[in-house]
C-alpha cells in the first residue's frame, strides 16, 4: 500500500531524470494530473498524456531537457507531506532560487504554481518545490 502517492510521483520523476529517460509512466490520478499540468505550463516538461492501461490508467510525462542534453529538474522535494501538512497563504509565498524553480500548490481552484497563486491571491497547501 502506498501512503504517499505525489511523493511516489516526484521520486519517479527524479529518477527518470537522473537517467535521462525521454519518458515516465506515472499511475494516474486528478492531482497528478494538476501537478504535471503546471510542470508543463512552467517549463519543465514537454507534455504529458494519459494512457489507458489495465488495470488502472498511467500518465505518462516527456520529460525536458536542454540543447545539450543537461537536465531542467535538477532538484524536486516534496513539503508536504501525510505527517506534516504546510499551508501558505499567497502573501507568505516566496520565489524559489530567485524566480529560477517554482512551488507547487494545491488550492481550492485546483493545482497552480507559486507565482499563478501570488498572482490570483490564493492560499494553498505546499505539494513540492522544484528548480
Amino acid at each position: 500500500m502506498m501512503t504517499d502517492p505525489i511523493a511516489d510521483m516526484l521520486t519517479r520523476i527524479r529518477n527518470a531524470v537522473r537517467v535521462e529517460r525521454a519518458t515516465v509512466d506515472i499511475p494516474s490520478s486528478k492531482v497528478k494530473r494538476g501537478l504535471a499540468e503546471v510542470l508543463k505550463r512552467e517549463g519543465f516538461i514537454w507534455d504529458w498524456r494519459e494512457v489507458e492501461a489495465a488495470p488502472f490508467p498511467k500518465l505518462q510525462l516527456e520529460l525536458k531537457y536542454g540543447p545539450n542534453g543537461e537536465r531542467l529538474i535538477r532538484h524536486i522535494r516534496r513539503v508536504s507531506s501525510p505527517g506534516r501538512r504546510v499551508y501558505s497563504r499567497s502573501a507568505l509565498l516566496k520565489p524559489v532560487l530567485g524566480g529560477l524553480g517554482i512551488s507547487v500548490l494545491s488550492t481550492s481552484s485546483g493545482v497552480v504554481s507559486d507565482r499563478e497563486a501570488r498572482q490570483k491571491k490564493l492560499g494553498g497547501e505546499v505539494l513540492c518545490e522544484l528548480w
